[in-house]
């Protein structure tokens, strides 16, 4: 049982951080162009 005193807060810790790297992609914009991704994988553009 004192093992939980350690692994809680590393739990809440490590949530806490995936939280917060979400919150970071959401404002630095990386889900704004979700079609643009899709689309261009069916161009057939071959740049050599």
């Amino acid at each position: 049982m004192n093992v939980l005193i350690y692994l809680v807060p590393i739990a809440l810790g490590l949530g806490v951080l995936g939280l917060i790297a979400f919150l970071w992609s959401l404002k630095s914009g990386q889900y704004d162009d979700l079609d643009g991704a899709a689309e261009r994988i069916l161009s057939d553009d071959e740049a050599d």
